[in-house]
């Protein structure tokens, strides 16, 4: 079964309390319960971890390497919009990614249109609440589909 890895960054972790008018109701174990059925559904299996730690999400891209996923799914939260560190760990682990956002961050302040990892991702997805998760899903497995 092919795998794929699963980041959240921080934050994340209060989602179905934080803010619902702009991230839903939905709780990360919901999502997470959406992303791994839908994987299932699809031949994949999927590994998720999240983190309000930088570091820890570096190493986890980093070892998503080592542990032979073919893709990456992520939310970096804000460090989208800040992290150089983890902008570099994924050209330095060359594995696939897709970006998600729950709000549409270009509806947003000013300084959340820009993500520092849009540019070298398959694609970003944003502001399909909840569901961007599942969307993002389906973008990473036709991707890693085609290169087979």
């Amino acid at each position: 079964m092919k795998k794929v890895t699963l980041l959240n960054g921080p934050n994340l972790n209060l989602l179905g309390v934080r803010e619902p008018a702009k991230y839903g109701d939905s709780s990360l174990g919901d999502i997470l319960s959406k992303c791994q059925k839908f994987s299932s559904e699809n031949g994949f299996d999927l590994d998720s971890f999240q983190s309000n730690s930088e570091a820890d999400l570096i190493n986890r891209i980093q070892s998503a390497m080592d542990d032979r996923s073919e893709g990456i799914l992520i939310n970096p939260g804000a460090y989208g919009h800040t992290s150089i560190g983890i902008r570099d760990a994924f050209l330095a682990v060359g594995i696939p990614f897709v970006e998600v956002h729950i709000s549409n961050i270009f509806a947003r302040e000013e300084f959340r249109h820009k993500t520092l990892l849009s540019d070298i991702a398959i694609g970003i997805i944003s502001g399909f609440g909840a569901f961007s998760y599942v969307l993002g899903l389906q973008a990473l497995f036709d991707h890693i589909n085609k290169l087979d």
